[in-house]
């Protein structure tokens, strides 16, 4: 490692006298020195600054020094600049000189430096250091970095790009690297030159950013604001000097408390599973639960949509490793299991780290674990959502489900998980265990070895490992408390897995029960990396360390729990050597085993040095305080022991081996270690002498501190612990860890800081931010430079080999983006920005987290009377030692103070808030070589007292105790100002809060103040000598924490625990100045927890005194108490308490809601009052809250003077107390109001935009979308009217032309774009607005895909550095490849388009908010807020959410506040009422009649109520006294039930105001049960300026499915709304302008009434301006649309967890306004009946499969299977034949179709059968009628009929149109056989082919790429369509053709032209033209043996005829030829 060390000593012959400060550069990288206060001509610096440099040392390279005079005012001035050429330097290594300086004119000036400068080269050529000079650099003191950081990011500042040297003269050389140089020459750190410069840090304690920049310069003089911490200045997260470490403020472990799930899952479909004509139910198996869906008979792609819910309450572990199983059975019954055709395995955990904690509509890949070279089963789609507590799942809107069809972009997978997964083994090895405890009594084994008489180990160990929902177990290895095992488990499944953990546990092997040793999980995601340069899973072979229950043995342990896995383990429980590896298999291989069953196998035994080369460790530890111990256990001895595996146990810890042989170079043997504790080790002698360890401190009887605490008197003498171990020397591992730990610690401080400037409003947080990226760039590079080391050391896995590949990938990377983001920060993004770093924070986390362990944790146990009370658990990384700073552990050397917490489930609750005890602890772990660093981190001023007997002065025994001679004298001042939100700890719904301090040794308390949440204590709180041990400068940068308990005072019994906070100390030494910047110090903000949870927050400051020769006199004075009444108590000091200033708190009192009874009594004379800082405010009494809860006066007022700085508001309380008789009152309720900001009142801007106008702005409404374009904006002054054009599209003259053309089309069939206006009803209108939010969405989704999309591709680009051009390049072939992805689908998406909506009909829209309406208006609290009152106690975090249960009524009114004097001009506006305040123009509070209309259309996903899975909803709506139950028409069995129903209440404000809308379940017997319910609060609407009464439609019209709802026209609406708010207009013009205000609208002047006829209206106009109501200048507000909301459903049951969600909307008429209509119809669409009519004409090529009895001739006997649907069946072709004749062997079919629509129970219908068919040809002519009834929006079938015979009503169900068409092969005597099937979607099918040939597979396998059509289009279709079924390998196979014809009629048609199933009346079809020989053979043999011969043998016959002739001929010849030639020859 080379560096370049400078030491800046003086600089002299300076002029005048000033603060001065240097800066020294090198490479770029600047220093400054501290502050030299008050010199005269000689400037003493005195400091030490060193680079660590990559590069050699060039000899042109430039060092640059510079003198300022230091300002804290004015920017500092430059004195002089020294340079010099390091050539010298770079030769002899070592330099010192005195030189003078240069000013800016490069002219020399007197002032000289003096400096001294050295430089260590790589080879040590070039002079050397001493050890300790080069290694022992402290640490810069606050941790923080000096740069300037604008010249380190090379060209920002300066474009050059290149060189990150500023250039001097030119002549610094540019580096090679721009992007390594800088950073690898960065060690961050000055060298402390002495210990006498504690000044230079004077830091007041809070920032005020304003000053930041000079602050910087004073904070030991940075430059750059950007590195200051925030942290560094405030609370405990002050700099973390190198001495102390931040102490964790949550206490209570969180882990293994079990929790509220709730897993719904959807079954909607199946689609291609394979298998003939099966009948498959879908089981959904979770952990052991189970629920099946209906079974669905003869079809491979059944549709369910069925619906199923699970409740859990377990701890989160355990259920994100629960597997959710998806299996399709084919035919199950009672009796039978059913064969399985393909399951789909995800663990839980997959699902809920999903967005939105689900998967919706994804289609599942099924797979056969018994075969796994199968492939894919089928599909199954499915939704699955998994919502924890609170978590609120956000529900796509479904209307219909037609773009998920497509499988492969849809699948169940998470995202980055490829389509095709591949079958892997997961081998997972266990060698052998260590350490086991004892698992059975002694009892039982001294039995045993009095009867066999050997000594036995109490412990028969095995090892269970469980992944993906299997289980394998290795063998049992009998009496072994070091088994060794060497097996493996193998389990098959697929890669990547759907389940994230491996579980391996090892268990005890028992004749009863087997119970867990330990539990280990290993993380695949840890073990793994999917990156393109990634790894499988491998993993060890490494240690794994267990941890759980402490080890002593009894029968029922209380902690099992924690052996299992959940929660932190209190105890080392065993280690485990084991590894994991995965192979990915080849499945076409032959000898591949097929089956996924899990195998053990043994392996072979692993070398000992495989896991690391055994080194010997030494921890050790001091106790320097320990306070804070529970009194329950302070009457005996305490003493503390700490263990490291298990070393140091004394109790419990050993568990001998009987088996005596080892050798002893096993050093872990522990036999060795019992030897160690008994102190017995003869040849352990050491190079330092017999070193024994001791591992716990001797007992000590604790003393009293105060009434609830106790404490050690540890004074001047601390107690130490040492103990040697031995383990692998496996350091690399944690280094690494660490290094990554401490960028994501600093880092995390940086957020804090950030958020916390956002939050206060300080300025510049992205200031802060850049600093906080370059601290993190900084720290990336470091790590990649560091990292790679000790890489061939033993036992290095494969994991940590891609391990460290992939970190220093991943942290380059981070770093690069850190400097990219660096350069982006603006102001205004700073949060997006932030959001962005945090991920950089999470995956810091999880990159640290080392998977394989090497050195157990390190427990700390505090014990009294040899029993463990509570415990601590040190990460041993934490404390782990290294030369290399970085790489040290965060806690090593330094002083920790440690909170002991009770063990395991004892430490749930309120016993885990309290302390058991606070430790001061100093530890150190380290190899035993490295020990002489063991004390360098103690604070200093100690002796070390050596054991006794260690006589022989060895320097390096470590001491027992250490005594601290140096004491230091203190008095602590805590001022405790006031607290604010505090946790309610009584009945009341308050608390009697008090605070203790403790610090040291001391505690004391604050006064008790009664019932308040928020107390002002205003008071000092002095500790006098409070004794510190240590050097005093020591202590000055890092005093002890102090820790503050707040209670509530309980009249009886324990004061109980509300919550603690820490605080650190500003610290004056005796010879400081009391004064500016630092003291006095100022009051801060602490956020106090309990438990886990924020309970408030402690407004207080703290300093700490040093109390000199002079004694307290020479401390500031203390004024003495000042309020006589509070007696001796001291209040805050003048100059800490804030500054106040005059404010008036206007209230407004509207009225009481909802107030519960208190005490069995009614509230009846409510009256609130309000409380701000003692001052306060009462209301007028409410006489009588039942006649009339509002009040009578509505605004009081009250003045207070408040702190100036608005952070420091103290909250304002509201409390509702009842008169009762004889001037009782009781409280009723409470609320605080925390922060005031929201209600300061700011004077209305007039210079704003919305007082003046914009300027003539012509915003032009498109009718189809809504988007606003600004076309021209032209300025105009603020007098001249603007005008707002809005053109209405021409919809209502388009109509007119639409009616036009209708009549013109008389006769002719009308066009189906065309939307019929009669045809059109409210629900036309709500599923286009359904559409519209859907592309909406969609287009929200899709902008931040790009936006994230480009974000991407810009780091990666300035990561990789490419060309703009390139940029372009990628980004557009990205972009191109996308645009392919998409166009593929949108071409899909077109193809079903043209279909489905050719051009979007103009359809008035509605707007659908898929939330509460309230979200979306900011609750409607524009000018009347609510306040809920609390009353009892809070409950703690399992209770959270019974926070509703203590709302006991709500508070309606409203706070302004404003500071005095108020301005004049807001008095002087007309119609001002003075009594009002600043609540003008609010209406009056008095009853109100209103009609209340609530229109409920549907819910989705409601929460089964019933046994079977389903529910039977019916709505309820309640509305003060009156109900109104809808019982009677109650949705059976459905759990998305349609209601589409409307009811009317009338209620009076204020009395009825809250209205709850609820569904309930309908039970047959006993009583209905809720499922759900929603509340909403309807005055708030009422009285809103938003006008939520009624929706504004978006057109006007007076009849239609759009009628105008409201009483009263939009003119009268904008005529009132006009006068309300003191508007001008509206004034309408001609030519359909309108003026309202400054603002001109403009629209159509006409409208149509149901005849026809045209009338002028400004109704549009006016509508127009409402529409746009926003743009009106100072009343302007939008609007509630027409609109339908969705609001989630709630039981109190089961709180914060969804039960479904209802869609509504509420309309609400005065009753003193005219009468509106009657109510809109929404009732749900009745299905329209249709007729679907098949006509099956033939078939052909059916597949053969009969052999014939006589002739063995293979043919089959065709029947075809099959709206009212007609489908006539002509022909079927080509079909398979099946039989083989019986004497020919011919092969024939007997072919008939069946076919159905519905379900094959309910309609099925056959055709006759076409016997023998020879040739797969089949005759029908036969008819099958389907009638059916249709619902066209949803394109769904509707069926209802009864589930079961013991069903008690019909249950209605949707499915989709799909007609399925089989052909079979009929069978007299067995069943007939199932030959091929075709399914057409009725609504997308392909068109049939014209002839025979033509019809091909392709028809179904090009299914997406073939136009379709539509049977609801069409009407009418005939053509051929294939037969298909799966052959034995799957694959697709053709079996016939069928020749149909498909004819749609309504059910009217249907009614005037009847037909005939099959082929008769009426309407017949002719009989087919069978060959006769289908018919059977005896009847007529001879025609069948004709047919026969020829048919099959006709050629036959012919050759051999013809052969015959020939041989006759031949023969002939033959015998007439010699006769022939005799006559020749002869001559006769």
């Amino acid at each position: 490692m080379m560096s370049l060390m400078v030491h800046l000593k003086t600089a002299g012959h300076l002029r005048g006298k000033g603060d001065r400060m240097a800066k020294v550069t090198f490479r770029g990288l600047s220093f400054y020195s501290r502050v030299a206060e008050n010199c005269e001509d000689v400037a003493h610096f005195n400091e030490i600054f060193r680079w660590p440099i990559a590069s050699r040392l060039d000899g042109n390279e430039m060092l640059e020094i510079q003198v300022y005079n230091y300002s804290k005012v004015f920017s500092n001035r430059l004195v002089g600049t020294f340079c010099m050429v390091l050539q010298k330097v770079a030769e002899e290594g070592h330099l010192e000189l005195t030189d003078t300086l240069i000013d800016d004119n490069n002219t020399s000036i007197k002032t000289s430096v003096t400096i001294e400068i050295r430089y260590q080269s790589m080879d040590g050529s070039v002079g050397v250091w001493s050890d300790g000079e080069f290694l022992d650099v402290p640490e810069d003191r606050d941790g923080m970095f000096a740069f300037e950081t604008e010249s380190l990011l090379s060209g920002q500042s300066r474009g050059s790009g290149t060189s990150p040297g500023r250039s001097l003269q030119g002549s610094i050389p540019t580096f090679r690297k721009a992007g390594k140089g800088v950073f690898s020459a960065m060690k961050l750190g000055k060298i402390r030159s002495s210990r006498d410069d504690h000044k230079r840090g004077d830091e007041p304690a809070v920032l005020d950013m304003e000053d930041l920049d000079r602050k910087a310069m004073r904070l030991a003089g940075f430059v750059d604001p950007d590195t200051i911490s925030l942290a560094s200045v405030t609370a405990v997260t002050t700099n973390v000097s190198n001495k102390r470490s931040k102490p964790d403020i949550k206490m209570e472990p969180s882990s293994g408390r079990p929790v509220d799930y709730q897993i719904s899952i959807t079954v909607i479909e199946a689609r291609q599973l394979i298998g003939l004509n099966m009948d498959p139910v879908v089981c959904v198996e979770i952990g052991d639960d189970k629920k099946y869906t209906s079974m669905k008979e003869s079809t491979n792609c059944p549709y369910y949509n069925e619906y199923f819910v699970f409740d859990f309450h377990v701890p989160p572990d355990v259920m994100f490793d629960k597997i959710i199983k998806l299996s399709v059975i084919h035919s199950k019954n009672l009796l039978r299991s059913g064969t399985l055709v393909g399951t789909f395995k995800m663990d839980v955990g997959t699902v809920y780290s999903q967005p939105e904690h689900q998967f919706y509509h994804k289609w599942a890949i099924l797979s056969d674990p018994d075969d796994i070279t199968a492939g894919c089963k089928g599909y199954v789609k499915c939704d699955i959502a998994v919502v924890g507590k609170g978590d609120n799942i956000k529900t796509p809107h479904k209307a219909n489900e037609t773009d998920e069809d497509e499988l492969e972009g849809n699948l169940l997978l998470p995202e980055g998980i490829p389509v095709e997964r591949q079958w892997a083994r997961f081998y997972v090895k266990i060698y052998r265990a260590e350490g086991l405890p004892k698992m059975n009594t002694n009892i039982m084994a001294n039995v045993k070895k009095a009867f066999i008489g050997e000594n036995r180990d109490l412990v028969d160990p095995y090892v269970q490992v469980q992944f993906a929902g299997q289980k394998g177990k290795t063998s049992v290895q009998k009496s072994s408390y070091e088994p060794i095992w060497n097996e493996q488990v193998v389990f098959t499944e697929l890669f990547p897995p759907l389940c994230k953990r491996i579980k391996v546990q090892i268990r005890d092997s028992d004749k009863v029960n087997d119970v867990a040793i330990g539990t280990h999980f290993v993380d695949l995601r840890k073990i793994s990396n999917d990156g393109d340069k990634g790894f499988l899973p491998t993993l060890g072979p490494a240690w794994a360390n267990m941890y759980g229950s402490t080890r002593q043995y009894t029968l029922m342990d209380e902690h099992q729990d924690l052996n299992e896995g959940l929660g932190e383990g209190v105890s080392f429980r065993a280690r485990l050597l084991l590894s994991v590896a995965v192979e990915i298999l080849d499945t076409t291989s032959p000898e591949l085993m097929s089956s996924t069953e899990v195998q053990v196998e043994s392996v072979s035994n692993i070398s000992e040095s495989a896991t690391g080369k055994i080194d010997e460790f030494f921890l050790f530890g001091s106790f320097l305080e320990a306070t804070m111990i529970d009194r329950k256990i302070g009457d005996k001895a305490i003493s503390f022991e700490i263990t490291i595996g298990n070393y140091g146990n004394q109790i419990d810890g050993v568990s001998k081996p009987s088996s005596r042989k080892k050798k002893k170079k096993d050093s872990e043997n522990e036999e060795e270690e019992s030897e160690l504790i008994q102190n017995s080790s003869d040849d352990e002698a050491d190079e330092d002498g017999d070193l024994v360890s001791v591992s716990s401190t001797p007992p000590m009887k604790p003393v009293i501190t105060d009434r609830n605490y106790f404490h050690l008197p540890y004074f001047e003498k601390k107690p130490c612990v040492y103990i040697k171990s031995w383990w692998q020397d496996q350091r690399r591992r944690l280094y690494n860890s660490n290094m990554m730990d401490k960028i994501a610690d600093k880092l995390e401080e940086g957020l804090n800081d950030v958020q916390e400037i956002i939050k206060t409003e300080k300025a510049f947080p992205e200031r802060r931010l850049r600093g906080v990226l370059e601290e993190l760039g900084v720290g990336c590079s470091r790590f990649v430079t560091l990292a790679n080391k000790d890489v061939n050391q033993a036992g290095r896995t494969k994991l940590d080999r891609e391990r460290l590949k992939s970190c220093m990938r991943e942290m380059d990377s981070m770093g690069q983006q850190a400097k990219q983001i660096r350069t982006q920060v603006k102001k205004n993004i700073v949060k997006e920005k932030l959001k962005l770093v945090q991920n950089f924070l999470q995956k810091l986390r999880f990159l640290a987290d080392e998977p394989q362990h090497s050195i157990p944790d390190v427990f700390i146990w505090m014990m009294s009377n040899n029993k463990r009370i509570a415990y601590a658990r040190v990460p041993s990384k934490d404390i782990l030692y290294s030369i290399v700073d970085e790489e040290t552990g965060k806690d090593c050397g330094k002083v920790k103070a440690v909170f002991l917490k009770l063990p395991g489930k004892k430490g749930f609750g309120p016993a885990g808030w309290t302390v058991q005890s606070k430790l001061e602890l100093y530890l150190w772990l380290g190899l035993n070589k490295q020990r002489k660093d063991f004390l360098s981190g103690l604070p200093n001023g100690f002796e070390e007292i050596k054991s006794a007997k260690m006589s022989h002065g060895l320097h390096s025994v470590p001491p027992v105790s250490l005594v601290y001679n140096m004491k230091q004298v203190f008095q602590l001042r805590a001022h405790m100002y006031q607290a604010r939100s505090l946790f309610a700890a009584d009945n009341s719904g308050l608390s009697d809060p008090f605070a203790r301090v403790f610090f040291s040794t001391h505690s004391q308390v604050t006064e008790i103040l009664s019932e308040t949440l928020c107390p002002t204590w205003d008071q000092l709180l002095v500790f006098d000598d409070v004794e510190l041990f240590g050097e005093a400068s020591e202590l000055r940068d890092d005093p002890p924490i102090i820790v503050v308990e707040i209670f509530d005072q309980d009249t009886v019994g324990k004061a109980e625990f509300i919550g603690r906070t820490f605080a650190k100390p500003t610290i004056k030494m005796c010879d400081e100045h009391y004064g500016p910047p630092r003291f006095p110090p100022q009051l801060e903000y602490y956020q106090i927890y309990r438990g886990n949870h924020a309970a408030g927050e402690l407004l207080a400051a703290f300093e700490l005194l040093q109390i000199g020769q002079g004694g307290r006199d020479d401390l500031p004075p203390l004024e003495g108490p000042t309020d006589s009444e509070r007696g001796p108590i001291l209040p805050v000091p003048l100059g800490i308490r804030p500054i106040l200033s005059r404010y008036r708190i206007e209230v407004l009192f509207w009225g009481l809601r909802d107030l519960k009874r208190i005490n069995l009594a009614q509230v009846d004379r409510p009256r609130v009052d309000i409380e701000c800082a003692g001052r306060g405010v009462q209301s007028v009494l409410i006489q009588n809250y039942k006649k009339n809860p509002n009040f009578s006066t509505l605004v009081k007022w009250f003045e207070v003077d408040l702190p100036e700085n608005e952070l420091l508001h103290p909250p304002l309380n509201i409390r509702v107390v009842d008169c009762r008789a004889f001037g009782r009152y009781i409280l009723v309720g409470s609320h605080a109001v925390s922060s005031l900001r929201r209600f300061i009142y700011t004077t209305p801007d007039k210079a704003s935009n919305n007082w003046a106008t914009a300027g003539d702005i012509l915003v032009n409404v498109d009718a189809e979308h809504l988007v606003r374009k600004m076309d021209t904006v032209v300025k105009l002054d603020a007098t001249s009217d603007a005008i707002v054009k809005v053109d209405m599209t021409e919809e209502e003259s388009d109509r007119d032309k639409k009616q036009k053309k209708k009549k013109k089309k008389k006769g002719g069939v009308e066009e189906e774009e065309e939307t019929d206006e009669r045809m059109l009803d409210w629900w036309s209108k709500y599923f286009a607005s359904i559409e519209t939010l859907k592309e909406t969405l969609r287009a929200q989704d899709a902008a931040q895909a790009e936006a994230e999309e480009r974000e991407d591709l810009e780091i990666a680009a300035e990561a990789a550095d490419i060309t703009h051009d390139d940029l372009l390049l990628k980004g557009s072939r990205a972009k191109e490849r996308s645009k392919e992805k998409k166009s593929s689908k949108d071409k899909k998406k077109a193809a079903d388009g043209s279909d489905r909506r050719p051009v979007k009909a103009k359809v008035d829209e509605l707007v659908v908010y898929d939330k509460e309406l309230e979200s979306e208006y900011g609750n409607f609290e524009d000018w009347l807020h609510t306040f809920n009152l609390y009353r009892g106690k809070a409950g703690d975090d399992d209770e959270q959410a019974l926070d509703d249960d203590r709302i006991v009524g709500r508070f309606k009114g409203s706070l302004c506040m404003y500071k005095l004097p108020v301005s004049e001009e807001i008095t002087r506006e007309a119609g001002f009422d003075p009594n009002m305040g600043m609540f003008q123009s609010i209406p009056h509070n008095d009853p109100i009649n209103v009609l209340v209309r609530v229109y409920v259309v549907r819910a989705t996903d409601l929460h089964p109520a019933d046994i079977n899975g389903k529910a039977d909803p019916y709505v309820v709506i309640k509305l003060g006294k009156s109900e109104v139950k809808d019982k009677e028409n109650y949705i059976s069995k459905q759990l998305n039930p349609v209601f589409g129903k409307s009811f009317d209440i009338e209620a009076t404000f204020p009395m009825e105001s809250m209205l709850t809308v609820s569904v309930y379940d309908w039970d047959l017997v006993g009583t209905d049960d809720l499922i759900g319910e929603t509340k909403i609060d309807l005055e708030n609407r009422f009285y809103s300026k938003y006008r939520a009464t009624c929706g504004i439609s978006s057109n006007y019209s007076v009849h239609g499915y759009n009628v105008w709802r409201d009483p009263l026209k939009p003119s009268q609406i904008l005529a009132k709304l006009c006068k309300d708010g003191k508007i001008d207009g509206p004034h309408y013009g001609p030519g359909g302008r309108v003026k309202v205000a400054n603002r001109i609208f403009q629209g159509p002047t006409e409208i149509e009434d149901e005849n026809g006829l045209k009338k002028q209206t400004e109704e549009h106009l006016a509508l127009t301006v409402l529409t746009h109501w926003e743009e009106i200048p100072r009343v302007g507000c939008k609007l509630v649309p027409e609109h339908v909301e969705t609001r989630p459903l709630l039981n109190p049951d089961k709180p914060g967890i969804e039960q479904g969600r209802i869609e509504m909307w509420v309309d609400m008429f005065p009753m003193d306004m005219p009468a509106p209509g009657p109510a809109i119809d929404t009732a749900p669409r009745k299905p329209k009946r249709y007729e679907l009519r098949v006509i099956i004409w033939n078939t052909d090529e059916v597949i053969l499969e009969d052999d014939d009895y006589f002739t063995g001739e293979k043919s089959s006997d065709i029947f075809v299977r099959g709206f009212e649907l007609r489908v006539v069946i002509w022909n079927t072709d080509d079909v398979i034949l099946e039989d083989d004749a019986f004497m020919t062997g011919e092969k024939m079919s007997d072919i008939y179709v069946r076919g159905w629509l519905k379900g094959q129970q309910e309609d099925r219908q056959d055709t006759d059968v076409h016997y023998h068919s020879l040739t797969g040809e089949g005759n029908f002519n036969w008819r099958f009628v389907f009638p059916f009834d249709y619902l066209m929006a949803e394109e769904k079938i509707v069926i209802s009929k009864k589930e079961s015979m013991f069903s008690w009503d019909e249950t209605e169900y949707k499915i989709p149109p799909r007609l399925t068409l089989q052909v079979w092969d009929a069978d007299h005597f067995s069943a007939d056989d199932f030959l091929g099937a075709i399914e057409l979607d009725l609504n997308r099918f392909p068109r049939g082919a014209k002839t025979a040939k033509q019809c091909s597979l392709a028809m179904i396998r090009n299914e997406q790429e073939l136009p379709t059509i539509s049977i609801f289009k069409q009407k009418r279709v005939k053509g051929w369509w294939p037969f298909v079924a799966r052959d034995e390998n799957d694959e697709m196979e053709l079996t016939g053709k069928v020749e149909a014809e498909l004819h749609l009629v309504t059910a009217e048609e249907a009614e005037k032209s009847p037909v005939g199933l099959g082929r008769n009346e009426p309407d017949p079809l002719e009989k087919p033209n069978r060959p006769d020989t289908t018919f059977l053979w005896f009847l007529s043999p001879l025609k069948a043996i004709r047919y026969l011969v020829c048919n099959r043998y006709k050629w036959l016959i012919i050759k051999v005829v013809l052969a015959l002739l020939l041989l006759i001929m031949l023969g002939l010849f033959l015998y007439s030829m010699p006769g022939y030639l005799v006559k020749k020859l002869l001559g006769a």
